[in-house]
């Protein structure tokens, strides 16, 4: 037998420090973070139990909870455990027993597989306290985790006679495993829901303040802007429509003069008007009207330019066309 104790688990203990005991994310959710202590205290239960189930994931408490109930006989306990080796490992204790000691642990919870304490399967875990000692250990055959649990003077001898390993569990040095309660835990999950809900509903109702704050500033801001765009478009619009009823009233008349320009000097030398066409897009106008042979030449001013196309028609005229 070694004792590890006094040698390579001091050794290791003295180059790090206990952490403190942080509150968990219900805590914070919950409002309780406040009452959350830093340091627990470290106790021995005289009623505490330990075992194992099979690891089910995501079951893995409700199966804790369960065995620890059948084995304290009481609904309300505490339990914490630790999954190794496709299994949970476990310890339990009546509620009742911690009574006289809110804010505790167990130091022993340390030794179990994957905390901060454990070794390996073929260590035996002492913890010692106020004449009270408890040691955990895994039967080498079985592979079963045992629990010794009494008065030190009875149990020390007795795991020393092993022809095994023992550390002895330092609970200033070892990392502090905080107990579960399952009632407890639903209860803050109430409070957390709570708590979610009126946060929610408060942050929703001040968004949509805020919003609607924005909104109304923005269409403040905008107003007068729309309304000056407004202004000036009906402005353009009106002007836009004058010059183009402008524009359009001065050309009728300019062709309405050019007409009867045509047409007075026609009627002087016996001829007439049988076409007159505004070219598109403003390229200019064309006319044709039918004269005596004479007139071919544009001796008239008004007929300037004017020249003759086609045959002689039936009546003795000639057809002339003129452009402007």
């Amino acid at each position: 037998m070694v004792d590890i104790t006094a040698t390579e688990a001091q050794g290791a203990g003295n180059q790090k420090s206990q952490l403190p005991h942080k509150p968990g994310l219900l805590d914070k959710l919950s409002g309780d973070a406040k009452f959350v202590p830093e340091a627990l205290i470290p106790v021995l239960p005289s009623e505490l139990v330990g075992g194992s189930v099979p690891y089910i994931p995501g079951m893995e408490e409700e199966a804790v909870w369960n065995a620890a109930v059948q084995s304290c006989g009481t609904e309300r306990v505490h339990y914490v455990f630790s999954i190794d080796d496709n299994r949970c490992w476990y310890l339990a204790v009546p509620s009742a027993s911690l009574a006289s000691h809110p804010n505790s642990w167990c130091p022993l919870a340390a030794a179990l597989p994957g905390n901060s304490e454990f070794w390996d399967k073929e260590t035996v875990y002492l913890y010692e306290q106020e004449g009270q000692a408890a040691a955990l250990r895994w039967d080498p055959e079985t592979g079963r985790m045992q629990l010794f649990l009494g008065p030190a003077r009875t149990i020390l001898p007795r795991i020393q006679s092993m022809d095994a390993n023992f550390v002895t569990i330092n609970p200033l040095m070892a990392q502090m495993v905080p107990w579960r309660n399952k009632d407890l835990r639903t209860d803050q999950l109430a409070r957390a829901a709570g708590r979610l809900m009126v946060f929610t509903g408060l942050s929703v109702t001040l968004l949509s303040f805020v919003i609607m704050i924005v909104l109304y500033l923005i269409a403040a801001f905008l107003q007068p802007k729309l309304e000056n765009a407004r202004a000036e478009t009906d402005t353009a619009t009106n002007a836009l429509m004058i010059n183009a009823s402008t524009a359009l009233e001065n050309d009728a008349v300019k062709h309405f003069n050019r007409i009867q320009e045509l047409l007075d000097a026609l009627y002087g030398i016996k001829g007439t008007l049988v076409r007159y066409e505004v070219m598109a897009g403003g390229a200019g106008i064309e006319w044709e009207a039918l004269v005596p042979a004479a007139y071919t030449n544009g001796s008239q001013a008004a007929l300037a330019g004017a020249q003759p196309v086609g045959e002689i028609e039936k009546d003795g005229r000639v057809r002339i066309k003129g452009r402007q």
